[in-house]
């Protein structure tokens, strides 16, 4: 083969190069830019043929979210819930074959309040389906930020436009749970999911600045136990005033949350965990009696372990006496326990020879007829009195030991006395909640 056709080959080699190149940055164009409405197509984040291969588990999400069904979604995330890791990591990238992830998003808060009213019902804490649906809406928020966070500044404002954040405010103006009707138990013990999911929506739909800096702050410690508690101010831009937050929580009795915020916002020379502990344990000997099972201490010490052992602070504040106090604590306990169960009924027979029983009136024995339902009567167990006497009454409804309320510090008054009375001493579970 001569030079002029080794070069004529190399020419249409670098001619094609050149036109792949070129095809290639149009289509990276043509995929990055909004579209005027605000509203991203199939294309403008990513085609569905690119999201496929990574989508693994959960190919249904790419149609779901194709086809903007928002009712499907919701359905399909509320019955996979068992396998809620692998649904955050496919969710943000089944959104991007949506034509618009935000709107679908805002389509399936729909459901967080009953449409019959928009303050939720006094017993909707007790409705496992209701809480099941608003455990799914904030996750959906919590993907949407995810995919957000992913997007170059021209793609997040096709996505959040105008229209969406006006729509998004208009639903957080609803869902504020300040006004004092809304505060439940949950709030009080930092694991409210109504203020949760105010706050998530505030953060995913970039519209915080609409609302007064003081107000969040009163919510925070609502949501303190949740495990996104210290993400979520972060993302609302309130890391700057978690002293304050921490010292409110701190005199509502949740040491463990005020020592896991500290680590998170590196505040722990101001707010010292060991210290925090040991006075929380303290609190947790003195809510009842010496010698009456202490319930609550033995839940308090648990965590208190947990918690050493998540923060690595073994070396500073030792878990093997903690541990040994779990074990005694625990024997109680089960002789507490043992001793108030009712004793099992034993069924003796009659010893001896046993009466003769005949049908014949003419008894010519010379015994009266006998009649054993009489002389040995059946057991009626729905009227034993040692299922309904005072043992199992106790049981059933144990009193309730006496509340430890917590006056506030100077420090703690300067956020105002939004909290009143509301918060009493209570143990934890473990250190967060989803």
């Amino acid at each position: 083969m001569g030079d002029s056709a080794v070069f004529a080959i190399n020419s249409a080699l670098d001619k094609r190069d050149s036109a792949v190149f070129a095809i290639n940055s149009a289509l990276d164009k043509y995929n990055k830019a909004p579209i005027a409405d605000g509203s991203i197509t199939d294309g403008t984040v990513q085609e569905e043929a690119e999201i496929s291969p990574q989508v693994k588990a959960y190919p249904e999400l790419l149609k779901l979210c194709k086809d903007m069904d928002s009712r499907g979604l919701h359905k399909f995330v509320s019955d996979n819930r068992k396998n809620l890791a692998s649904l955050k990591e496919e969710i943000p990238l089944a959104f991007k074959a949506a034509s618009n992830p935000a709107t679908l998003v805002l389509d399936s808060l729909e459901g967080f309040y009953p449409i019959e009213s928009s303050v939720p019902p006094s017993d909707g804490k007790k409705d496992a389906n209701l809480l099941g649906t608003r455990r799914t809406c904030i996750m959906l928020m919590e993907c949407l930020s995810i995919l957000l966070c992913r997007l170059d500044r021209s793609s997040l404002a096709g996505v959040l436009s105008e229209n969406v954040k006006r729509r998004a405010k208009a639903i957080a103006e609803g869902w504020n749970p300040l006004p004092e009707s809304t505060l439940d138990m949950d709030a009080c013990n930092g694991n409210s999911l109504e203020a949760h999911a105010f706050l998530q929506l505030l953060a995913s739909f970039a519209i915080v600045k609409d609302f007064e800096e003081d107000e969040l702050l009163k919510l925070i410690p609502m949501v303190s136990r949740r495990r996104q508690a210290a993400e979520l101010c972060r993302s609302l831009g309130l890391s700057e005033k978690m002293p304050g937050v921490i010292e409110v929580v701190l005199n509502s009795g949740r040491h463990i949350d005020a020592v896991n915020l500290a680590f998170a916002f590196e505040l722990t020379k101001q707010f010292p965990p060991v210290e925090l502990l040991k006075s929380y344990l303290t609190e947790a000997k003195r809510s009842s009696s010496q010698d009456e099972f202490n319930e609550r201490e033995l839940t308090g010490v648990k965590a208190v372990v947990k918690c050493v052992e998540v923060h690595n602070l073994e070396e500073h504040y030792p878990v093997e006496p903690l541990q040994k106090r779990i074990l005694e604590l625990e024997k109680t306990k089960a002789e507490k326990k043992k001793a108030t169960e009712p004793a099992k009924p034993q069924t003796k027979r009659p010893r001896g020879a046993q009466p003769r029983v005949t049908d014949n009136n003419n008894n010519k024995t010379g015994y009266g007829r006998v009649i054993i339902s009489e002389r040995y009567p059946q057991y009626v167990y729905d009227n034993r009195p040692f299922l309904t006497g005072p043992i199992m009454a106790a049981q059933a409804h144990p009193p309730p030991p006496p509340p430890q309320t917590y006056t506030f510090s100077p420090a703690a008054a300067a956020h105002g006395n939004f909290y009143g009375n509301c918060y009493q001493y209570q143990a934890p579970p473990p250190p967060y909640f989803h």
